[in-house]
């Protein structure tokens, strides 16, 4: 019980009887009279605000969390809270205990003026920066009491346990897209003969190659049909993800492991939509968990549950020993696509040399994330020193990294450096594109 600002003015204002009593009272006992009016008011109005808590007391408001799905990392996830009011109108103040320090909340204390006997739903959006599982703990809730002269305090308790995963928000968007893009542009893109499998017979329209007519349907209808392609399917997609040492820093409040965690499942769920197997290794000195190519929409579930407990540690990788083990468990061609960053080329000789040897029997995929800073760096004029000295260091990097790519270019390797915030969409992109271009 905490006394409002309203308490406060009553006994300024029986401070204020009392010193005009003490100034205008006739006779000699105006002071022991003053004195008694400022006990007597002060008594009133604590007896006031005991009387108003115990009423407040008896009609405390009623607080739930309402059960979180699974959050996602990077994201401003809703939590919502319903409270219902079984008194007279009120104010409340509620705070939530929510995880520390790897969250952060659009508010702290949420506030609301409740009519009576309703029940309102309050929400706030908590945006978790490290996957795992979190405790959510008990619900803070202040109350205003009916005649608004106290505080009523309340802990109300709501533990929960909740799981941080990658980024799901970001999957639901994808699905969505690639649904759309199934339907429309990809449709599209049949129609103009780009693929090898057959999909179906059409009439002919100007403009379609000559080469795509089919003779023989054409003399059984009697009219010119031409042969529907589409790119082919049941082709095999390996994601190797990298958790060493570059992968542990920090890119726009996430580890660059969690945004190519996050490019892993967006391109494992692109690959699945479009009916190839893929598999996942996750490595740093050795392959740290191996996921043996599937296909099907199920097999996306099973890539999160078992990808969502690694974490990045600061172990240097082994690429040439990640190649080794893929071409003994991989015998058959497939797009291999090497999510890690690189430095220059030669810190990177060891990641070069081992996506050239794959370059003959697989069709290698290097994928690095690059830190949006360095760009911004990389593009800011100064007259100061130090940030001209920090933009000359930026374009080294950049200037590396691109005779990286070079190298690896000239020995048959598919490159795509983009921000790490950016990485998913990018990439899963890029793979459309490739299977519509029959690259595989």
């Amino acid at each position: 019980m905490i006394p409002t600002a309203r308490v406060y003015a009553l006994l300024m204002g029986a401070a204020v009887m009392a010193v005009l009593g003490l100034l205008f009272w006739p006779g000699d006992g105006r002071l022991i009279v003053s004195l008694m009016v400022l006990l007597g008011l002060n008594i009133l109005v604590l007896a006031m605000m005991l009387l108003d808590s115990l009423k407040g007391y008896a009609q405390l408001v009623k607080v739930e969390r309402q059960g979180m799905p699974r959050l996602s990392i990077g994201r401003d996830n809703p939590v919502q809270l319903t409270v219902t009011n079984p008194g007279p109108k009120t104010t409340v103040q509620i705070r939530d205990g929510y995880p520390q320090p790897h969250f952060t909340v659009s508010e702290e204390t949420l506030s609301a003026v409740l009519e009576p006997g309703i029940t309102a739903s309050l929400s706030y959006t908590v945006q978790p920066t490290m996957r795992g599982e979190y405790r959510w703990g008990v619900l803070q809730v202040r109350q205003l009491s009916p005649w608004g002269l106290a505080w009523l305090d309340q802990s109300l308790p709501q533990a929960q346990t909740v799981q941080v995963y990658p980024d799901l928000v970001g999957l639901r968007s994808l699905t969505l897209k690639l649904t759309l893009a199934a339907a429309g542009a990809i449709r599209q893109k049949r129609r103009l003969g780009i693929g090898t499998e057959f999909a179906e017979l059409r009439d002919y329209n100007p403009g379609d190659d000559l080469r795509l007519i089919d003779w023989k349907a054409t003399a059984r209808r009697d009219r010119p049909l031409v042969r529907v392609l589409e790119p082919e399917q049941e082709q095999t997609l390996i994601i190797l993800l990298d958790r060493g040492r570059l992968m542990t820093a920090q890119v726009q409040g996430l580890s660059r492991f969690d945004w190519g965690l996050n490019a892993t499942l967006a391109l494992a769920l692109a690959g699945l939509n479009r009916g190839d197997k893929v598999g996942v290794a996750v490595f740093d000195r050795a392959i740290h968990t191996w996921i043996p190519p599937q296909r099907g929409q199920s097999h996306l579930n099973h890539l999160i549950e078992r990808l969502t407990p690694i974490q990045p540690e600061l172990l240097e990788p082994d690429y040439l020993g990640a190649a080794n083990v893929l071409v003994r468990q991989q015998s058959r061609r497939a797009l291999v696509v090497v999510i890690t960053d690189l430095v220059d080329q030669t810190a990177s000789a060891e990641l070069l040399q081992a996506l050239s040897r794959m370059a003959p029997r697989y069709l290698p995929f290097c994928v690095t994330l690059r830190d949006p800073q360095i760009d911004r760096q990389a593009a800011e004029f100064s007259t100061d020193v130090d940030d001209n000295f920090e933009r000359a260091v930026a374009l080294d990097l950049l200037a590396q990294r691109r005779k990286a790519f070079a190298l690896l270019q000239q020995k048959g390797v598919l490159v795509l450096d983009a921000p790490a915030n950016q990485i998913s969409e990018q990439l899963v992109d890029r793979y459309l594109q490739l299977k519509l271009s029959n690259r595989l």
